[in-house]
C-alpha cells in the first residue's frame, strides 16, 4: 500500500467490530484515515447487541495513534444508517468513503426456511448497504468525489444452505454496479469485492459441511494466508481517490486476487424455433467461443440488438 494514504480522508465502515470489518477500520486507520467504526454487535445470525465491539477496535486505533469514533446503530433502519454518516459529518466535517460490510448469516434449507429469514438477511446486507450509501451520497455528491465498497461473496454462484445469505449476496451485485452507473459522472466510485478469509462466519464445521465448503484444517485460522488482513489492501484501494475502477467485482483473499464478471456466449439466432430445437441447439448457444462482457445494461442491450441485426442481415444475404 507505500503511497496510498488517507490523511484528511474520513472513512465509515459497517460491521466493523469483528473479522473483515474489524481489518479494513484497522488498515483504514493505520494510513490516516479518520474511521467512523459502526458495529451492532449481534451474533451471527443478527440476535443481540453489544457495543463492546466497536468500541474495542476505536481503543485499538486510538492506541496506535490514529482517529476513530464508535457508532453502535443498525444499518437495516435507516434512521440508525443515517446516524452513522452523521457522526461522519459531526465529528470530522465530511464522508469521503463508505464500506459496507455489514451481514449476517443463519444456516437454512428450502422450502423449509421461513419468509422471515429471506427478509432478515436482505435486510441487513441489502437495505443496510442502501441505507448507509443513500445517507452518504448526498455529501459526496456536493464534493463530486466519493468511493463505495461493497462487500458480497463468492455464494453468488450458489450455496446449499445460505439461501438467504446467497440471495442478498447477489442482489448487491445488482445493487453495486447500479450505483456505479448513477455515480460515473460525479466523481463517485461504486465496486464489490467478494472476500476469502477465516472468519466467524466461515469457521462453523457444520455450516461448511452444509454449504459445501471443503472442511476447515485445524490449523488453518492460524495460517496469515487465510488472515482478513489480506483482503482489506483491495478493500482500501477501493476506497482510495486513486481507484479508477467503478462497477467492477473482485475476488480477494488468501493471497489471491482475481475479476468475477458476467459473459454472454455468441448464442444464436434463429427465430421460430421449437422447444425441442433449443434443446438440440444448446451446446451451440452455450459455446465460449465468443464471450462478451458488458458494462451496464444499456450496453448488454445495445450489443445484444447488433448481434441480432447482424445475425439476421448474414441469413438474409445468404438466403437470397
Amino acid at each position: 500500500m507505500a503511497g496510498l494514504r488517507f490523511d484528511g480522508r474520513v472513512v465509515a465502515v459497517t460491521g466493523a467490530g469483528r473479522g473483515l470489518g474489524r481489518s479494513h477500520a484497522l488498515l483504514l486507520a493505520s494510513l490516516g484515515a479518520s474511521v467512523v467504526v459502526n458495529d451492532l454487535g449481534t451474533e451471527l445470525s443478527g440476535e443481540g447487541r453489544d457495543t463492546a465491539p466497536a468500541d474495542e477496535v476505536v481503543a485499538e486505533i486510538v492506541q496506535a495513534g490514529g482517529e476513530a469514533v464508535a457508532n453502535a446503530a443498525s444499518v437495516a433502519d435507516p434512521a440508525g444508517a443515517a446516524s452513522i454518516i452523521g457522526l461522519a459529518l459531526e465529528r470530522y466535517g465530511r464522508i469521503d468513503a463508505v464500506v459496507n460490510n455489514a451481514g449476517i448469516l443463519t444456516l437454512d434449507e428450502f422450502p423449509e426456511m421461513a419468509a422471515e429469514t429471506l427478509s432478515s438477511h436482505l435486510a441487513v446486507h441489502v437495505l443496510g448497504t442502501f441505507n448507509v450509501t443513500r445517507a452518504a451520497w448526498p455529501h459526496m455528491v456536493a464534493h463530486r468525489y466519493g468511493r463505495v465498497v461493497i462487500t458480497t461473496s463468492s455464494a453468488i454462484f450458489g450455496a446449499p444452505s445460505l439461501i438467504g445469505y446467497a440471495t442478498a449476496k447477489g442482489a448487491l451485485v445488482g445493487l453495486g454496479r447500479s450505483l456505479a452507473q448513477v455515480g460515473a459522472d460525479g466523481g463517485i466510485r461504486v465496486n464489490l469485492v467478494a472476500p476469502a478469509a477465516e472468519t466467524r462466519m466461515v469457521n462453523d464445521s457444520e455450516l461448511r459441511r452444509r454449504s459445501g465448503l471443503p472442511p476447515l484444517a485445524a490449523t488453518a485460522t492460524a495460517d496469515p494466508g487465510r488472515s482478513a488482513a489480506e483482503v482489506s489492501p483491495t478493500v482500501a484501494m477501493l476506497a482510495h481517490e486513486a481507484c479508477p475502477l467503478n462497477g467492477e467485482i473482485i475476488s480477494a483473499g488468501s493471497g489471491r486476487l482475481a475479476r468475477i464478471h458476467f459473459s454472454e456466449t455468441g448464442g444464436i439466432v434463429r427465430p421460430g424455433l421449437a422447444p425441442a430445437e433449443v434443446l438440440e441447439a444448446w451446446s451451440e448457444i452455450a459455446s465460449p467461443g465468443e464471450l462478451y462482457d458488458p458494462a451496464s445494461t444499456a450496453d448488454y442491450v445495445a450489443h445484444r440488438e447488433v448481434r441480432i441485426r447482424s445475425a439476421l442481415s448474414h441469413q438474409a444475404g445468404t438466403q437470397g
